[in-house]
């Protein structure tokens, strides 16, 4: 459990220090407050680009002449980790990290923490392009392996390069065709693993979940192509002429899809009523919370889900998270859709940028 964070010059945060926290921490303010902006920063203690997938140098607060800092605590078991990440203005570019003081690499905070989040931008996730999917997939994968972060950022490199050989006029040296296909095939592979893994085990969660307040959904992992290393790398080879004339690689795991319908109506979730698809997401999301909180600190980060609850789904949503093992960060506009939960939550009042502790 995340113990004491720190915000400096992140955002509105100027200097913010959140202690004393729970299982159950609220943030409540207006809109703009700067609510959100503490949950972005959280979500910068796992790999990746937070919540927000913003530019780093967006996150410096207006007129700092230095980088943004964030830490945080963490208590698992019986040992302290101290947590942080940075940019400095020399280089605003480059996110650093530091676990216990000493430099480290930002995959390896998931070796640490398991997070993972819900925001009103995530509602569209059905409807939207396939690759905010995969990217879901991918942030739920990296939540249950910390190594699923560098698999798909190696297949990403290996699959820029093929792509840059394919669109030049020049015919492309095979024997270095060869040699990206294969980074390809390795990193693709287990890629493909985890994808499938993932959606395995989040299948047999939601199986053990009630049918009712939260509608039950049904996810099939779909591969873009090949679904194994060996046919992947055969699929490479004997497409090299169709994906050089279409200048792009045109099968493979950049290509997936994670299909999802509502289990009870068989209606694919693209097609179900904004209301359900919201339901099937929070589910999803509380599956994946309790399998996350297992063997790693799970956190999960809510934004403004509550509210848009009813009082049924609402008291459905705290068991529930209750029950995960998961530590909890909520955001709202105001304390009463809480009220069930803060006799035993931490809770903060946020206001331009600064926390008050209520």
């Amino acid at each position: 459990m995340l113990e004491r964070i720190s915000l400096t010059q992140f955002r509105n945060h100027a200097s913010t220090d959140l202690e004393e926290t729970a299982r159950f921490n609220l943030l409540v303010g207006e809109n703009g407050a700067g609510k959100t902006n503490v949950l972005e920063a959280l979500s910068l203690l796992a790999p990746g680009r937070g919540l927000r997938r913003a530019a780093l140098v967006d996150m410096v607060a207006h007129g700092s002449p230095t980088g943004f800092a964030i830490g945080a605590d963490l208590a698992q078991d019986d040992e302290r980790v101290r947590l942080g990440t940075y940019t400095e203005s020399d280089n605003p570019g480059r996110r650093k990290v530091r676990i216990n003081g000493a430099e480290a690499t930002a995959s390896a905070l998931g070796e640490w923490l398991a997070l993972t989040w819900l925001t009103p931008a995530m509602d569209g996730l059905f409807t939207g392009p396939a690759a905010d999917r995969r990217r879901f997939m991918d942030r739920m994968a990296l939540a249950l392996d910390p190594a699923h972060a560098s698999y798909a950022s190696r297949y990403e490199a290996a699959l820029r390069e093929r792509n840059r050989l394919l669109a030049d006029d020049r015919a492309p040296d095979s024997s270095w065709l060869d040699a990206i296909e294969a980074q390809m095939v390795e990193h693709g592979g287990r890629l493909i693993a985890g994808r499938a893994a993932l959606v395995d085990t989040l299948m047999a969660s939601i199986a053990h979940m009630p049918a009712e307040p939260f509608a039950r959904p049904a996810l099939t992992y779909s591969p873009g192509g090949a679904d194994n290393p060996d046919a992947l790398s055969q699929s490479l080879f004997e497409n090299r002429a169709r994906d050089r004339a279409a200048q792009r690689t045109l099968t493979g795991p950049h290509r997936d899809e994670l299909e999802v319908i509502h289990a009870a109506k068989r209606v694919p979730a693209a097609q179900s009523s904004t209301g359900e698809q919201k339901a099937m997401l929070v589910a999803i999301t509380l599956a994946h919370a309790g399998l996350a909180a297992k063997g790693r600190s799970g956190i999960l980060l809510l934004d403004e889900v509550a509210a848009h609850l009813d009082p049924i789904r609402r008291a459905a949503l705290f068991d529930q998270l209750a029950a995960s093992g998961a530590q909890v960060w909520m955001t709202g506009t105001e304390l009463a859709p809480f009220e069930t939960i803060a006799p035993q939550a931490a809770t903060w009042r946020v206001a331009g940028g600064e926390v008050t502790r209520i």
